[in-house]
């Protein structure tokens, strides 16, 4: 990212491109490029020490028009109100181009979890969710698992919310256990997405995907998930990087017995078998297929021109810079942009809300056979709309969206 970009600036340069070849309305424009709300809350909390630590909390709706808001809530350190915004309008896009009815929000705490206990961990979630309380709901804004936050988190926030309302209301969240109304299918859901749309685009492009090489960057649910179902496809995983270092093997890795090593190890770092690869060479590998699975900015200037993959299917949220995206576009890489590579999660919570509401739960072959369907769909109106309007697919995907999100305001008309 140049200096002095924020993360927000980066997901409007994306927007602007698609804007103007769509011919959006000025109107509308100033309206989707402005989140609807942004909440930052203080969160005190006793900790073990004895002591009082007061956490800066965030949630941010970006856009409702197409239904309630959805995202994410990350704990992190470096966590801004800048980043949730970004990341609630990419899930507003994410949403839209998956074809569910949500618009997008995201939330946030700053702190470490890594060095707070279980205990004050759950103090936390509970206040952050009293902080907000009125402004989520199964019909309002339905918050999920994000960076270091998972089913436990999840299950922590559907209890408070419960409690403030008097009456369990397991449709608050998604990304639970499975024994309180989580979805069959949801953990690998987002790989799963990341499998099918790589496996579409590789039909697209006339590459066997049963004979593809592939370099996945991030190991954790997304990139292990990804690299197991393309795997049972037939597809080599040659290399995956982690946090704390990599593994390559040219003749393809055992993932199954890696995913066994990083779950006991933390890391994929020295699992037998395999040469030790330095994270930042996982770019440079000569692949089929590169997921980058990890953190945002991870594809810049600084290594796009290192990159050899044919097809590049972002797992993570916002892995590639504006300026690397549009190299590589330039190169003739096939580039699945993160709105529509890893929908599969967010359309998989879609299915988790529906259930709840109903409070009638699918067997895990329909929840999967029903995925398959949402994101074969969702990629063919990219890609026919990327033919069509002769752009790179993030473009596309944006101009499905935006068009989406644009009709319904639209037809909704102006409240004043």
């Amino acid at each position: 990212m140049a200096a002095g970009e924020t993360v927000f600036s980066a997901m409007l340069q994306e927007f602007d491109g698609a804007a103007r070849l769509l011919g959006l309305d000025p109107g509308i424009w100033e309206i989707l490029t402005h989140p609807k709300r942004q909440i930052i809350v203080s969160c005190p909390v006793l900790m073990d020490s004895g002591k009082i630590q007061v956490f800066t909390g965030y949630r941010v709706q970006y856009n409702i028009t197409l239904g309630p808001a959805k995202g994410g809530i990350r704990y992190h350190p470096g966590v801004t109100l800048d980043e949730v915004t970004a990341l609630a309008a990419w899930m507003t896009w994410k949403c839209a181009v998956a074809g569910i009815p949500f618009g997008g929000g995201k939330g946030g705490i700053v702190c470490d979890p890594t060095k707070m206990s279980r205990r004050e961990l759950e103090a936390l979630t509970r206040r952050y969710v009293a902080e907000i309380v009125d402004a989520i709901g199964p019909e309002k804004d339905v918050p999920a698992p994000d960076v270091n936050t998972n089913e436990q988190v999840m299950a922590w926030i559907m209890d408070t919310y419960s409690m403030h309302v008097g009456v369990t209301t397991t449709a608050v969240v998604t990304g639970k256990p499975i024994e309180m109304g989580g979805s069959l299918g949801r953990r690998e859901a987002t790989g799963r997405g990341v499998m099918i749309t790589t496996r579409e685009a590789a039909k697209h492009l006339g590459l066997d995907i049963t004979k593809a090489s592939v370099a996945v960057q991030g190991f954790g649910n997304v990139g292990s998930v990804s690299a197991l179902l393309l795997n049972q496809l037939g597809s080599k995983i040659i290399a995956v990087t982690d946090w704390k270092g990599g593994v390559h093997n040219p003749k393809g890795l055992d993932v199954e017995a890696l995913i066994k090593w990083t779950a006991e190890h933390k890391t994929v770092a020295g699992f037998p078998g395999a040469d030790p690869l330095p994270p930042e060479k996982v770019f440079e590998l000569d692949v089929d297929v590169l997921i980058p699975a990890a953190l945002e900015n991870q594809i810049t200037m600084a290594n796009a021109d290192k990159i050899k993959a044919k097809i590049i299917a972002e797992g993570a949220n916002g892995p590639t810079t504006p300026d690397a995206d549009n190299y590589l576009c330039e190169r003739g890489v096939f580039l699945i942009p993160d709105i529509l590579a890893n929908a599969g999660g967010v359309t998989t919570s879609y299915f988790e809300w529906v259930q709840d509401r109903h409070g009638y739960f699918w067997e895990e072959h329909e929840v999967n056979e029903r995925l398959e369907r949402k994101m074969i769909e969702a990629f063919n109106s990219v890609l026919k709309t990327s033919l069509q309007h002769k752009c790179d697919m993030r473009t596309a995907a944006y101009i499905v969206a935006i068009n989406r999100v644009a009709t319904v305001t639209k037809l909704r008309g102006m409240y004043a």
